[in-house]
């Protein structure tokens, strides 16, 4: 993690940030009343909404898009009052996460930062989206991690056996990933189709420092049906603004 800065952090301008929200993935590993995940409700609002909600509340946050599956194209119709109320722009994305992304890239306008956040992950705090978004500014590339807090084993290539990994200086990676727009579309533009696991991954490759910014493990994503229990609790802890 990179030294706090000597000299006053310049502000950042309303409406400087778009965020790119992927909702297009397949929620294979979710089951929940045959809905994805970004679907499910949580205190009577689906996963989505939240996320895009507390994004919405920031200042910085200019243009929204929600990134969709083709095949949802009815169930988004269905939640057009909300998306025009949050004002989100909805495109089409692709296969992979990653042509998801290049797709919300595509329809980026005139922004100096780019965000990308998991539609599925609905409860990040608002200090954390204000510090991340400051680091984006300040360093061209940053996201949110927290350190990596239990033990960790490799399983074998057998499977009937492991070992332990040194957890020192090991941080799990969340979001939002916050870039100058820039640079994340130089790093798309570099890209050659090997894998990669979030937009970071493809800036370190590009060449660019990433910085980390401590976050809150409260930043759930919701990955399985039970994921929406916790959520739910650290939804009722907190004040949570109502939207526009």
């Amino acid at each position: 993690m990179n030294s706090d800065q000597a000299s006053p952090a310049a502000a950042i301008a309303a409406g400087t940030v778009a965020v790119v929200l992927p909702a297009a993935g397949k929620s294979q590993r979710f089951r929940g009343a045959g809905l994805k995940k970004i679907f499910a409700l949580l205190q009577g609002r689906p996963v989505w909404w939240h996320s895009a909600n507390m994004l919405r509340q920031r200042p910085e946050v200019g243009q929204i898009i929600l990134v969709t599956a083709k095949d949802d194209q009815e169930l988004w119709h269905a939640q057009s009052d909300e998306l025009e109320r949050l004002r989100v722009h909805c495109c089409i994305g692709g296969e992979e996460r990653s042509d998801s992304v290049r797709c919300g890239l595509e329809q980026v306008s005139d922004h100096p930062l780019v965000a990308i956040h998991d539609a599925a992950r609905p409860i990040v705090p608002d200090s954390d989206l204000r510090a991340v978004f400051q680091a984006g500014l300040e360093s061209g590339a940053a996201l949110l991690a927290t350190p990596v807090r239990g033990t960790l084993k490799r399983l074998s290539g057998d499977q009937q056996t492991c070992s332990t990994i040194d957890r020192e200086g090991v941080w799990e990676a969340l979001t939002p990933q916050v870039f100058r727009t820039e640079i994340l579309q130089n790093a798309y533009h570099r890209w050659r189709g090997r894998p990669v696991t979030d937009d970071a991954q493809l800036v370190e490759r590009a060449g660019y420092p990433v910085r980390i910014v401590a976050g809150s493990p409260h930043n759930l994503k919701i990955t399985q049906a039970d994921d929406l229990l916790l959520a739910t609790a650290l939804l009722a802890t907190r004040s949570h603004p109502a939207g526009p």
